[in-house]
């Protein structure tokens, strides 16, 4: 085939579009770790780049080039007024203002808006170390679990989902359940598998304190942030288990089940699903939270426009956890789709299947029964 080269150069700036991301995302991480989101958000106007490394205590030059970066990326917003006393035609440095528009401020430096985003940016370093292990988990088959990415991988997924549950489990979530809330009023026992930092177990705990919520993990450095918060809370009606040591009931017992995006990343999660099953009593209902995904890997592609991240965060994260042991089932970030949902539960004994109607950006819900 003969090279076009004015195609060579479209692919050449489409590559380098994607190089532009992964640096824009490490910038985004330092401007949350940095505080500079929150301080610009919290002027009255725009700011100066001195301006704003005087508020955050950083130096102005390192802020200037942070800045820049920000405002061409479009990820800040920016305006330019010119000094009229300057003598010269190079316009001054304090020229350029910088400002978060009040949708930027949801998303970068609002901590409990249910749109805000800094959690997958939290971990960054951590996700993006997962690549020097990476060659050898192509060779071997064998990935790599939450804990890998140490403590600030646990507190960013933490960060990832919190703010949109607790705006919404409550009171958009758990009535769209079939009679589920009126037996959460009334008395229950729940448990929340892969819980996490412990988020939804303590909503829930604090909503509904007749009922019993039991938190499972594996992730260690979760366990730890779910049994300080734990405390924090002084709830008496929530707790926590590695469930390695302390695994589900297998006798029926329980009201409720909830599992918030981790099927697809267990090793085994049609064995989990036939668990689910026998912890279940037969009018108990398992409320199941994973990602949205097609069918196919074409129709990701085609639909889905964030399909290019969600099959690298998968390499990285997902589908790594997923073949964390010998014979992991690799389901991958995209590999649960609502017909795969259906056919695993089906064949782990239930047979109640429904997508409930809750809008939420990447997930789908389903209330799924014996």
């Amino acid at each position: 085939m003969e090279l076009d080269p004015d195609r060579l150069k479209l692919f050449s700036y489409h590559l380098f579009t994607k190089l532009e991301g992964a640096v824009t995302s490490g910038m985004i991480h330092l401007g949350d770790q940095l505080g500079l989101y929150k301080a610009l958000a919290a002027a009255p106007q725009p700011m100066t780049t001195t301006q704003l490394a005087h508020a955050t205590q950083l130096n102005e030059r390192w802020v200037r080039e942070w800045s820049y970066n920000q405002a061409a990326a479009k990820i800040i917003s920016t305006i330019n007024t010119p000094s009229m006393s300057t003598t010269t035609s190079v316009p001054a440095i304090d020229d350029d203002m910088f400002y978060l528009s009040p949708e930027q401020i949801a998303v970068l430096a609002t901590d409990a808006h249910p749109a805000f985003g800094m959690g997958m940016f939290h971990r960054l370093p951590q996700t993006m170390e997962s690549l020097k292990r990476m060659p050898e988990s192509f060779r071997t088959g064998i990935g790599h679990n939450y804990d890998s990415h140490g403590p600030e991988g646990a507190v960013g997924i933490e960060r990832s989902f919190e703010p949109w549950t607790n705006a919404n489990l409550i009171s958009a979530v758990l009535p769209a359940l079939d009679g589920v809330a009126k037996i959460l009023d009334a008395g229950a026992s729940i448990a929340d598998i892969g819980c996490g930092a412990g988020g939804a177990v303590l909503l829930m705990a604090k909503a509904f304190p007749k009922s019993t919520f039991t938190g499972y993990e594996i992730s260690q450095y979760a366990l730890d942030r779910a049994a300080q918060k734990l405390k924090e809370s002084a709830l008496d009606n929530a707790h926590f288990n590695d469930a390695r040591t302390n695994p589900l009931p297998a006798d029926h017992s329980l009201d409720f089940v909830t599992t918030f995006d981790c099927i697809h990343d267990m090793t085994h999660p049609a064995e989990m699903m036939h668990a689910i099953h026998a912890a279940l009593k037969p009018n108990g209902t398992w409320m199941l939270v994973d990602i949205k995904a097609h069918d196919t890997f074409a129709l990701n592609m085609q639909k889905n426009p964030m399909a290019p991240l969600m099959y690298g965060i998968s390499v990285m994260s997902c589908m790594s956890s997923a073949m964390s042991t010998p014979g992991g089932a690799g389901l991958g970030t995209l590999g649960l789709s609502a017909t795969t949902a259906e056919t695993m539960a089906k064949a782990a004994g239930f047979s109640h299947f429904r997508k409930l109607d809750v809008d939420h950006s990447v997930n789908a819900f389903y209330e799924i029964r014996p």
